[in-house]
């Protein structure tokens, strides 16, 4: 009987974690595993964050696998299967991919894989901040098998139990697992105790959400850039990249929600992707806003 190569689904909003789960996974001994990332937006900022830790990535970049690049999906599934032979393939979803479509492609489509798990990150605080539910985010909690509410440090232990009872109106039957930055026995989350639902051929949807990228090889001035960052609130949902100060230092950046966080990160340059249901709309003005930090 020929050996299916086990397939897991990252799923989940906007800056909910999912590339944190996945830096998690590769700090763990554990299977040789082979990464399939698929980015919203021009810039791959996700697949930068974990270059250089022996794992194997295809990037599928511009789009969502589950429906403009869905071919492409079952080619690179396919050739990393054939190139790198991995015992565990992790497929880190753009935050709006509707799962229900990943799982119908990996199951009906890729008779050579075994899906293994489907893995649901909630942002417990953009789930206070915003609570209503989109149509994407309906169909990710409903595939999910294990929903990892992350990021329950950042709201109070009742605010918790609301995000727990929002996500159960969409899924009765997954495994919860609340976590702050995504720090779970990954056996929790890998191997859970899975029952399959029957998933309908899922219907194409026009794309909810734009992005667009703004980069530059001057460096920033990091007080007119906090100023920027400030003047992001109630404009944009997510905002992700790198960026360069004056003094030398590079820097993750990674905005959800209202919320920024910097991490010292090596770069030479300042690469920031923008995502938001009217991002087009707001390009002029977070683009002004950004080039006066240029040094």
């Amino acid at each position: 009987m020929e050996m299916r190569t086990p397939i897991a689904l990252i799923t989940g909003s906007l800056g909910s974690g999912k590339t944190t789960l996945l830096q998690q996974v590769l700090q763990t001994p554990g299977p040789r595993l082979a990464i399939l990332m698929n980015e919203f937006g021009e810039i791959a900022i996700d697949s930068k964050i974990i270059q250089g830790q022996n794992v194997d990535i295809v990037e599928l970049a511009g789009g969502c696998v589950c429906c403009s690049l869905t071919g492409e999906f079952e080619a690179a599934v396919n050739e990393i299967i054939d190139r790198v032979h991995p015992e565990l393939i992790l497929v880190e979803a753009t935050g709006v991919a509707e799962s229900d479509a990943l799982v119908y492609e990996v199951e009906d489509r890729l008779p050579n894989i075994r899906l293994q798990a489907v893995i649901c990150i909630v942002d417990a605080y953009a789930a206070i901040k915003y609570p209503q539910v989109g149509y994407a985010a309906r169909r990710q909690l409903a595939a999910a098998d294990v929903l990892l509410i992350n990021k329950i440090d950042l709201v109070a232990p009742e605010e918790i139990e609301t995000v727990v009872a929002q996500v159960r109106k969409y899924n009765t039957t997954a495994a919860i697992v609340r976590t702050a930055r995504c720090a779970v026995p990954l056996d929790s989350v890998l191997n859970p105790p899975l029952s399959r639902r029957i998933i309908p051929e899922p219907q194409p949807r026009a794309e909810e959400f734009e992005s667009f990228a703004l980069t530059s090889s001057r460096m920033l001035n990091r007080e007119k850039f906090d100023e920027f960052v400030l003047s992001l609130y109630n404009v944009i949902f997510r905002a992700k990249g790198f960026v360069r100060f004056s003094d030398g230092k590079g820097c993750l950046f990674n905005y959800v929600a209202g919320k920024a966080e910097l991490r010292e990160f090596e770069t030479e340059t300042t690469q920031l992707v923008f995502i938001g249901p009217a991002a087009g709309c707001d390009r002029d003005f977070i683009e002004t806003r950004f080039r006066e930090c240029e040094v």
